[in-house]
């Protein structure tokens, strides 16, 4: 995704073993690790995480990307998650991280909404009409990202536990 006036460019791409450091230091941060339902908390679950990546990928079952921000010297860190699970019924699931240091840069935003183009495009191997995303009710930003992707709140689900330990929206968009 190229960069605009005020926006730098982003790059999605495969998680890679030379992100370990990258994703141990996102998922430390405590307000990340609140909205999560897997937290990576060494090297070992870094590399374990990484390479059930590569095997979903190959797989067709999940396509996660890192999310790469361009800092003015080239993409150099990971800044942020986004991730296509498949579904039944020709539907998957979306979902989207961003690093503290990224926070509040519409970073998440805009790589859902590349992510979004990608799997609803002619040319993705997901073929799938519709996206759901699911958050906790409390993430007010993850609602707001929702919204500014054309996400409508479809309906407010019962907590889960221990996977889903609060209530949480479910939004939708379809293909248009």
């Amino acid at each position: 995704m190229g960069a605009t006036a005020s926006l730098p460019a982003l790059r999605l791409r495969p998680w890679q073993v030379d992100d370990v450091d990258s994703l141990m230091s996102a998922h430390q941060d405590p307000d990340l690790r609140r909205w999560l339902t897997h937290t990576i908390s060494d090297d070992v679950d870094a590399h374990r995480w990484i390479d059930s990546q590569h095997q979903e990928w190959a797989a067709g079952s999940r396509f996660s990307f890192a999310v790469m921000e361009d800092g003015g010297e080239g993409f150099a860190a990971v800044a942020g998650h986004v991730t296509v699970k498949i579904g039944d019924d020709n539907s998957a699931e979306v979902g989207y991280w961003t690093a503290a240091e990224a926070r509040g840069q519409g970073l998440a935003s805009r790589a859902l909404e590349a992510v979004v183009r990608w799997a609803f495009s002619e040319h993705s191997p997901v073929a799938v009409a519709r996206l759901d995303l699911l958050h906790a009710v409390g993430n007010r930003a993850s609602c707001r990202v929702a919204g500014r992707c054309g996400f409508d709140l479809e309906a407010i689900l019962p907590a889960q536990p221990p996977a889903f330990p609060t209530e949480g929206h479910l939004h939708v968009r379809h293909k248009s």
